[in-house]
């Protein structure tokens, strides 16, 4: 099978497509905005007619649409995260190829939780902010599009490449710059959010499943169990080697000890972060992945010990 891979150099399209050129039986071909990608295409400025007529000559089985914007104001979001994948739908449907679409939507969509709970695919999606309102706007045009196609809802990704500026990238960064002063003492803020991290490698062969399956609508991909920010950054002080004292601001006085891959049932699931974390989702979020399960065949492989590691070996590599 041919596949269309949208946005191959980003953060889980690089994993994608490491995944699908394992498989003997695919044939990748990687569409982009950079130089590396095969065909050079701009999603947010492009025509839909000229990806019909690409989209006819290639004819893919399937595409998957890995592309999007993580930063920026409403309008950038808006550009790379909705009208991208509006162009690409419209092209679908103007192309005599009957390719199957996976989109990679994301957990902001959903927006705030109940502390304690799992958000299921039939939630009420209430993002908190532009990213999750832009993502959402791409899944009902996905919905609505009558194509072969299904949404995968990414919750946290972790792992090799995780950005520097996300908030598993900071603390490493946190730490590394610690070590390599020699500071005995390591002061860290808005430690208290619980997020369901997810291993990109499992992201990827969520999607290399899902694009061989029937599935359709939305699928929840994550680990299914939330993790306080301050026992990742505990974890990640371990594997370091870091001797000193983490001290977590605005939080607990406590010593910072991690408790990885359990979900908190204590009551202070509610408490505020000192800062907000970026995504708009509140102090919670634990993704319910039945559906992928029975659907996909599909279940988280890596625990988040691993991806920590691995996000602190290349951490590692900077000092």
């Amino acid at each position: 099978m041919r596949v269309l891979l949208i946005g191959a150099n980003g953060y889980l399209g690089r994993f994608v497509a490491d995944r699908l050129l394992a498989d003997p039986a695919v044939q990748l071909t990687a569409l982009g905005r950079g130089d590396d990608a095969d065909v050079r295409f701009d999603l947010a400025s492009g025509s839909p007619g000229a990806l019909t007529r690409f989209l006819d000559a290639v004819h893919p089985g399937a595409v998957i649409n890995c592309a999007g914007a993580i930063r920026g104001g409403a309008r950038e979001l808006t550009r790379h995260n909705t009208v991208a994948v509006a162009t690409v739908c419209e092209a679908l449907r103007r192309s005599g190829c009957g390719a199957r679409l996976v989109q990679i939507g994301c957990g902001a969509e959903y927006g705030p939780s109940q502390p304690g709970s799992s958000t299921a695919e039939d939630a009420v999606p209430r993002p908190g902010g532009p990213y999750g309102v832009s993502k959402l706007a791409a899944t009902e045009l996905v919905l609505g599009s009558g194509l072969d196609a299904v949404v995968l809802r990414v919750f946290s990704p972790a792992g090799p490449s995780t950005p520097a500026g996300s908030p598993l990238g900071r603390l490493a960064e946190a730490l590394r710059r610690a070590m390599q002063s020699g500071d005995g003492e390591l002061k860290l803020g808005g430690l208290g959010v619980q997020r369901d991290f997810i291993d990109v490698r499992d992201v990827a062969r969520a999607v290399h499943a899902a694009s061989l399956s029937a599935a359709q609508g939305v699928i929840n991909i994550g680990s299914g169990r939330a993790v306080r920010l301050r026992d990742a950054a505990a974890v990640l002080a371990r594997v370091a080697g870091y001797g000193g004292a983490l001290h977590e601001l605005d939080g607990p006085s406590s010593p910072i000890r991690p408790t990885i891959g359990h979900p908190r049932t204590e009551p202070d699931h509610a408490a505020p972060a000192a800062y907000p974390y970026p995504d708009g989702c509140g102090s919670w979020q634990q993704a319910d992945v039945r559906t992928a399960r029975d659907r996909l065949g599909w279940r988280p492989r890596i625990n988040l010990e691993e991806s920590l590691a691995d996000i602190w070996m290349e951490a590692a590599c900077r000092i």
